[in-house]
């Protein structure tokens, strides 16, 4: 999955049949705040959505990046993959 950062709107995107699936973050510090998945209409593939979020983890671990989870669906992501919760501040808790 190609995933390319839109520094200019804040998020990151990648096109599935021909529309774009995209996560806006905002930073602070050098946390990235992932605050909104925003998703074609009628767009149900939760496979191709935890796909982009595992990239976007990836991102974050090479730019050693903390990433806090404000969106529902994106901290359900860290619950469902314990495994990307060391990416996550201290004192937050999912």
């Amino acid at each position: 999955m190609e995933i390319k950062d839109n520094t200019f709107s804040r998020q990151f995107e990648t096109l599935i049949g021909g529309h774009i699936l995209s996560v806006e973050y905002s930073f602070q510090e050098r946390k990235i705040f992932l605050t909104r998945i925003n998703r074609p209409e009628h767009f149900e593939n939760e496979e191709t959505i935890d796909e982009l979020l595992r990239e976007i983890m990836a991102i974050a671990i090479e730019r050693k990046l903390k990433v806090v989870p404000i969106y529902p669906r994106i901290a359900q992501f860290f619950r469902k993959n314990p495994t990307y919760r060391e990416l996550l501040p201290p004192g937050i808790k999912i």
